[in-house]
This record gives structure tokens, C-alpha cells and sequence, in this order.
């Protein structure tokens, strides 16, 4: 039988901090689909690492004997049956009243209690978990309507939208430390001015407490700030206006618009925009559409090789992420480990949330 942790990479630049935090504060990290063998692999590595309690939502006889057949041990992995919870019918009763609220009547509150989504949404809306990951089963739709549905949303971001996290230690010009990240990578088809600018701030923030430096975010676009005025490109260069009166400039540096080749190699900057040449290379790439941003992510993973973290949900009020259905533990622990991460420091990305 092969070693369960074979599968895991060494710690990169991004996933080495996120595990070292999380070590001297672990997270309850419940997984929606956790009769797959990638999440038992990765629930037993969490432990292992010392760096959360995993709780696996699914069939508890058919998880335990999947988990016995890999070699995985289940000591301190909690499963869950979601519809023979002691909080089922607690659940139930509270989506009972949250409809009645929005004037919906007759819903089925046990069968939508019972799918594992639904669930654990509520978990962490209601301080059962910590944070919440999905997807490596479920197409995106399924792990996102539960999410926008149960969780609440985070007043100060008009819109709830997706950063993935792209690691590489091979690849040129991959920002300062190795790691990009990108948003939008899975909401907002076409995203407004006060929608980028939004992304460009929570992105920026986000990129900020993981890097624990000031960081950098480009506003992308195929015009260098102003040199092709097309609708397009004054979106961006309004969004990256409206971005920097929104964000503190010792957390995050906001340019835009400018093309990607400028915003990550100081060389094309110098010829191309030399007022930008001596800053460092961006680490947030914010795109003008979810198409380009979506294929940039995928381009970087399957072509480029990089290491996708993500993608992780911005705009609710509780950590959540949700995984393509290819990834690997790799992809699937560091996402853990990103949104436990984001539990710890919630209060730092969000001050002005109360919490009530």
C-alpha cells in the first residue's frame, strides 16, 4: 500500500505560511463531499500536519471503510450524516424561519437540510465549522447557490465573487514571492466598475494578510493607461480610479489599466510604461471579464503547470471555497488550508463587520 502522504507536495511559498498559523490555531474545516478518496487523503494529512480538525460530510460505514482501505487513519476526522445530525432538526427549524422571512411558504426543509451542501452552509454560518470546501464532486453551481443562499452576505462588497491562488517556482515573472492571485475566476460574467473596483480592493487585502507585505494589483487590460480608449479599458481605468480612494495605500498599490506584460516584467514595463518599470511585479491580477480570468487560470495549471489553490468565495460573511472537480490533495488541502487561514484572520480582512 502506497504512503497516503505521497500524494502532497513539499510546502511552497504560499501553503508553508498558511500550515506554520495554522498549526498554533487549527480550524474546523468541514468538506461537503467527503466520500472521496482525495478528502479522506487530505482530512488525514490535516491531521497529521496538526493544522485542523477535518469534518467529512457523507456515509459514515462507507467513509470509515474507504478511509481503512487507503491507509488513512480517522483518529480526530469527524463524519457527519447530515440528515442524522443531533443538528439536524435545528437546522431545519432555522430554514423553516429564513424563508417564512423572505415569503416563501411550503419549502422542504429536511430534504434541503439533508444535501451535504445546504448543510454545511449552515455549519458555518452557525458556528459549527470554521470554514467550508466543495466542489470536488458537485459542478460549481451546486457548491455556490447553497453558499449565496444560507451564508451572509458581507455588506461592504456589492458583489460576491472568486479569487483563485496560482503558485508556480518555475514559471517567469510570477510575482514577488511565486504566487498570483486572480479574480474574478468564477461569479460575475461581466463585471461593473463598482464590481472591479471591489475585487481589486478584497483581492488586494486578501493578497495582503497572506503575503504579509504590502501588495501589488493590476487592473488588466489591452490598453497601458490610456493608450487605447475603447469601453473596456475605461472601465478598468475607472475601476482602478475608484479602487484607490476605496483602499489604505500601505496594504495595497492599485494600477490600472494596464496590460498584463507590464504589470508582472519590469522589462516590458521600462519599455512600455517606464513610470512603472521600478515597481515590483503584481501579485493580483484583476481581469476584465470571467472569461479571461477563468482561461487564465486554466492556462496557468494545465499549460503553465502552476499549482491552483481555490477558488476561494470573497463577499460572505463566513470562509468558504470551492475546488474543480479535477483537483488534486495537493489543490485540495492548500484551499483548506487558505480559508482556515481566513477564519483565523477574519476580523483583520473585515473590521468593519460586528458579527450580529
Amino acid at each position: 500500500m502506497s504512503d497516503p502522504a505521497s500524494v502532497f507536495s513539499e510546502p511552497n511559498s504560499f501553503t508553508a505560511p498558511l500550515f506554520e498559523q495554522l498549526k498554533r490555531h487549527p480550524k474546523r474545516i468541514v468538506f461537503t463531499e467527503g466520500e472521496d478518496e482525495r478528502v479522506i487523503r487530505v482530512a488525514g494529512r490535516m491531521v497529521e500536519l496538526g493544522i485542523g480538525v477535518p469534518i467529512l460530510l457523507g456515509n459514515r460505514k462507507r467513509v470509515f471503510a474507504m478511509a481503512a482501505d487507503l491507509g488513512v487513519s480517522t483518529k480526530f476526522v469527524r463524519v457527519i450524516e447530515p440528515a442524522r445530525s443531533s443538528d439536524f432538526q435545528l437546522f431545519c427549524d432555522r430554514v423553516e424561519r429564513i424563508e417564512k422571512y423572505r415569503g416563501i411558504t411550503g419549502v422542504d426543509a429536511e430534504s434541503m437540510v439533508s444535501k451535504p451542501h445546504y448543510f454545511a452552509a449552515m455549519m458555518v454560518q452557525y458556528g459549527q465549522a470554521d470554514a467550508c470546501v466543495g466542489g470536488n464532486i458537485t459542478p460549481p453551481a451546486g457548491v455556490f447557490r447553497p453558499l449565496l443562499h444560507f451564508i451572509k452576505p458581507d455588506a461592504n462588497v456589492p458583489r460576491v465573487f472568486a479569487v483563485t491562488v496560482s503558485v508556480s517556482s518555475n514559471l517567469s515573472h510570477f510575482g514577488a514571492d511565486g504566487v498570483l492571485f486572480l479574480a474574478d475566476t468564477g461569479l460575475i460574467p461581466d463585471p461593473t466598475v463598482q464590481d472591479l473596483a471591489s475585487i481589486a480592493v478584497e483581492t488586494g487585502l486578501l493578497a495582503h494578510h497572506h503575503l504579509g507585505r504590502r501588495s501589488r494589483v493590476a487592473m488588466l487590460s489591452h490598453s497601458n493607461h490610456g493608450s487605447s480608449p475603447t469601453e473596456s479599458a475605461l472601465r478598468m481605468q475607472a475601476a482602478a480610479a475608484s479602487a484607490r480612494d476605496k483602499v489604505n495605500v500601505e496594504q495595497c498599490d492599485i494600477d490600472g489599466e494596464i496590460q498584463l506584460d507590464v504589470a508582472i516584467d519590469p522589462s516590458a514595463a521600462e519599455v512600455k510604461l517606464p513610470e512603472t518599470s521600478r515597481k515590483a511585479p503584481a501579485d493580483v491580477l484583476v481581469f476584465p471579464s470571467l472569461d479571461a480570468a477563468h482561461i487564465t487560470a486554466k492556462v496557468l495549471k494545465h499549460i503553465g503547470g502552476a499549482t491552483n489553490y481555490g477558488r476561494i468565495i470573497r463577499g460572505l460573511t463566513r470562509p468558504a471555497a470551492q475546488v474543480p472537480r479535477t483537483a488534486s490533495e495537493e489543490t485540495i488541502l492548500g484551499t483548506a488550508a487558505a480559508v482556515g487561514v481566513e477564519a483565523s484572520h477574519f476580523r483583520d480582512l473585515h473590521p468593519e463587520w460586528s458579527g450580529e
